[in-house]
């Protein structure tokens, strides 16, 4: 039953975040917005609603654990799988003073982690605090958010349909997140694997789905302004959005085991710093690399069971 349980909620989540990330581009091409912030905001977010939905029904359920290693795993495989997986498909370049803001929030959130680590304890006013960050990142997105540089006609689809498409495939995120934990959770405690590293590994994958299908159409299609932007507005909303919410609601406490896996997010956040301010790009070289690293670092959780 946990299996099956599991199998609906990552198929769930992966129906639903495509439909729910459509539905939101939908709405924001109604009013203009530019391709990176739509990948930094709507379709960065949007693909991150299964992850807040998770991490808030693991904490409500008594495993917090899940829900800490959800963020971690999730911002980690969103770098060296999903960025990886685009780049092969088509390298990802980035404009660098459109960009530059955002690559300094996402290395200091990751930063951030890693002081919340030391810390213990992710508390109620602390929740608040990454809350208000949120805000303060959202204000300043929107605030130099740039005209369209490229076509973002109206699509085909009604305005109604855009906003049907996003209500359903948030119905679906949020069952198949509750799926998902669940069976996890019974796979977790069946067969003596830590709640950690069931977050790292098969919640974090999972519930990143959104993200890797999203990322990598946008790649496909050459949109590297959505690609980059999704995986960085996803990283950002991880940290800031889904532990502040998640702390709110549940004190969140971070076990010292965890320390290891936030050296690593932080590893791969500033690989992909370096990468860009360097060169600007993500060469397909850099993706392959990036997915034998993410490979190596799965191989080395399988070990610690």
């Amino acid at each position: 039953m946990d299996i099956i349980l599991v199998a609906f909620g990552l198929a769930a989540l992966l129906i639903g975040g495509d439909q729910l990330v459509r539905g939101a581009v939908g709405v924001a091409k109604r009013f203009g917005v530019s391709p990176l912030v739509i990948g930094l905001t709507l379709v960065g977010f949007g693909t991150s609603a299964p992850e807040l939905v998770t991490s808030l029904s693991a904490a409500l359920s008594g495993v917090p654990g899940i829900a800490i290693g959800n963020v971690v795993g999730s911002n980690t495989a969103n770098i060296l799988l999903i960025l990886g997986v685009a780049a092969l498909i088509h390298p990802v370049t980035a404009n660098m003073s459109a960009v530059s803001r955002d690559l300094f929030w996402v290395g200091g959130t990751a930063l951030l982690v890693a002081l919340l680590a030391v810390l213990g304890e992710v508390g109620n006013s602390l929740g608040m605090v990454l809350l208000a960050l949120l805000g303060v990142y959202l204000w300043q997105a929107f605030r130099a958010a740039e005209p369209p540089s490229e076509d973002l006609s109206i699509p085909a689809d009604p305005f109604s349909n855009a906003a049907i498409r996003f209500v359903i495939g948030l119905a679906l995120t949020i069952g198949g997140a509750i799926a998902l934990v669940d069976g996890a959770t019974g796979i977790a405690r069946g067969y003596g694997v830590p709640e950690t590293v069931i977050g790292l590994t098969l919640v974090a994958v999972g519930t990143s789905l959104p993200e890797l299908a999203t990322t990598a159409m946008a790649a496909r299609r050459g949109q590297s302004d959505v690609a980059l932007g999704n995986i960085l507005g996803s990283g950002i909303f991880n940290i800031l959005g889904i532990l502040g919410t998640t702390a709110i609601v549940v004190p969140l406490p971070i076990e010292p085991s965890m320390s290891r896996d936030i050296w690593v997010m932080l590893a791969a956040t500033g690989l992909l710093l370096a990468l860009l301010y360097t060169r600007a790009r993500i060469s397909r070289a850099s993706g392959a690399g990036f997915l034998l690293l993410y490979a190596g670092y799965m191989a080395y959780l399988s070990q610690t069971f």
